[in-house]
């Protein structure tokens, strides 16, 4: 292995890397906005460009390994998002988005890769995905990025087990008792995971039977847990969105002049959620928020872009509604 040849591709990546720190911005923006207009429920959407040491140290791996490599486009997580959800089902949701938005260069489920091993372990979801304009299966570190998926559960022992191992501070002889204790905790995380989604599943299919408190009185909007408990009778088969995001509709139901639950049953009994769900095409499974906000679109049209709280995603919507009044496909 050559040093010399280390040496200048950390030039080349030192160089490069000025540039690789706004599109790692970009790449969060795009990501937690795709994520956003589905209505899928997350914890955290967050992005880095790889340290220059991290790079150098990946770089000789690289080189060690074949001479000939070129490690500026052979290390493919020079920019790194990693999106956080509460449970498994969400990942597979979030992959598949991902999937209709960038070209996906690689995609390694390496808990199901664990799993398959028979052994409990690292779990952790991760998509290699290209923007670019050009040839689209070649990784190109401006418009590349490494995404993370992972569940809160997988996240905190990932981290935990990062921190331990790599602090270097475990004794030898006690390596292998750890190594046993690290699998017994992903045993029982995966477990819990489990039971999670479960729970999230029971609560979801008996919501919309209970009533909530309404919250402030004095708050004209239709508050967010009274909203959330509707919606999951509305639309039984969809996910939980984000609280926040319930707190935002609520703000353009007020826009609309819709300050009531009666008042929103009453307008959408009048919609074919049927027909929105034809003319959408799903392919994921839509957060109760998002099926809200095309109901109201397809209600309210070019009135609904307007809103103040639809300022910036008027154009977003506008394709939105085009698909809506499209005519439908004749068999």
């Amino acid at each position: 292995m050559s040093m010399r040849r280390i040496d200048r591709a950390v030039a080349d990546y030192t160089a490069l890397r000025p540039s690789l720190l706004p599109a790692a911005d970009e790449f969060v923006e795009h990501v937690t906005g795709i994520i956003d207009d589905a209505g899928i429920n997350y914890l955290s959407v967050t992005g880095r460009t790889k340290s220059i040491g991290s790079f150098a140290g990946k770089a000789r791996a690289v080189l060690a390994d074949d001479a000939t490599a070129d490690p500026l486009h052979a290390v493919t997580d020079q920019v790194g998002v990693r999106v956080i959800t509460y449970v498994q089902r969400d990942i597979d949701a979030v992959a598949g988005l991902l999937a209709e938005k960038f070209t996906v260069l690689g995609d390694r489920d390496l808990g199901e890769e664990t799993a398959a091993a028979g052994r409990f372990g690292y779990a952790s979801r991760h998509l290699l995905v290209s923007r670019a304009a050009g040839d689209p299966t070649a990784y190109e570190p401006l418009f590349c990025a490494s995404i993370q998926l992972r569940t809160v559960l997988q996240h905190a022992w990932a981290e935990f087990e990062h921190d331990i191992r790599y602090k270097g501070t475990v004794p030898p002889e006690q390596v292998p008792d750890l190594d046993r204790r690290f699998t017994l905790a992903a045993g029982l995380l995966e477990l819990a995971d489990r039971e999670f989604g479960a729970i999230r599943d029971r609560l979801q299919a008996g919501l919309g039977d209970r009533s909530v408190d309404p919250g402030d009185a004095l708050d004209p909007r239709i508050s967010a847990p009274e909203l959330a408990t509707f919606l999951a009778g509305r639309y039984s088969s969809a996910g939980w969105s984000r609280t926040e995001h319930y707190e935002w509709i609520s703000g353009l139901l007020l826009e609309l002049g819709i300050t009531s639950l009666d008042e929103l049953a009453g307008l959408l009994s009048s919609v074919d959620s049927k027909a929105i769900d034809a003319r959408m095409g799903y392919k994921y499974p839509a957060g109760a928020v998002r099926r809200l906000d095309d109901a109201l679109l397809a209600v309210f049209g070019s009135r609904y872009l307007g809103l103040h709280g639809n300022a910036h995603r008027e154009e977003l919507l506008r394709t939105r509604l085009d698909k809506l009044r499209a005519a439908p496909e004749q068999d």
